[in-house]
């Protein structure tokens, strides 16, 4: 066991965002002054704690190395994959020649601007000694329902115990690796890191944090992440839980 961790993010950043209808991928498009990646990423380089940086970009990018991101800390650039999975995968990879197997690290959306540095901490802190790990997640709050195949409401689900899945989700890099690399050599749909640890038999940590720390999916999404920004820059203003 590494006796003193370190914490590196590892950002997959290789989707195209379809849903945005915009001419470049959505993790590229400006949002108050920067891009949307770039917003992402400061939260990670400014944080002292943070060893460094993996970013997983498609093959032939030509957006990212134009942005002229300075780091004081190490930034490494890996090709992605074809799906969220496979980019995580080499990044973690990439990662393998700094980072101790033990080290923390911290998988985190390229398309959520909005995460707050105290979340950051937050995670960073109440997991750090985990067995697991775990990940930034707020409580259900809408009523849910089960829909049919046509359309219409099969049953009311019960809200209590679930939650909104967010990330940063931060688990030690060799049992990430390896529970990634065993989902997909069994063909289990992995849709996040946690449930890829999941399939692996571990329970991760549900860490509540702020529901501003939206995902930019559909063009009304980069009003309300600008507005959570401003406000946040604005002096004597608290975030909303």
């Amino acid at each position: 066991m590494n006796p003193d961790p370190r914490f590196w993010a590892v950002i997959p950043a290789a989707g195209v965002g379809s849903r945005m209808q915009a001419d470049r991928p959505k993790q590229y498009l400006p949002l108050a002054g920067e891009t949307v990646i770039q917003h992402t990423l400061g939260v990670f380089l400014r944080h002292p704690a943070v060893a460094g940086v993996a970013v997983a970009i498609s093959a032939g990018d030509p957006y990212f190395h134009r942005l002229g991101i300075t780091a004081h800390k190490p930034l490494r650039v890996v090709d992605g994959g074809a799906e969220r999975c496979h980019s995580v995968l080499n990044a973690l990879r990439g990662l393998a020649e700094l980072a101790h197997p033990q080290d923390w690290v911290l998988v985190h959306d390229a398309a959520r601007p909005c995460l707050s540095d105290r979340d950051l901490e937050t995670l960073m802190q109440t997991l750090r000694d985990d067995p697991v790990g775990g990940i930034l997640a707020t409580p259900v709050r809408d009523t849910k329902k089960r829909a049919t195949p046509d359309g219409r409401i099969a049953a009311t689900v019960d809200r209590s115990q679930l939650w909104r899945a967010f990330t940063p989700q931060m688990f030690r890099l060799d049992p990430l690796r390896q529970a990634l690399e065993r989902a997909l050599a069994e063909g289990f749909l992995v849709t996040d890191e946690a449930s890829a640890m999941e399939h692996a038999g571990l329970a991760p940590r549900l860490v509540e944090g702020s529901a501003e720390n939206i995902k930019i999916t559909r063009p009304e999404d980069l009003p309300l992440a600008e507005f959570y920004l401003a406000r946040r820059r604005a002096p004597h203003t608290e975030e909303t839980p």
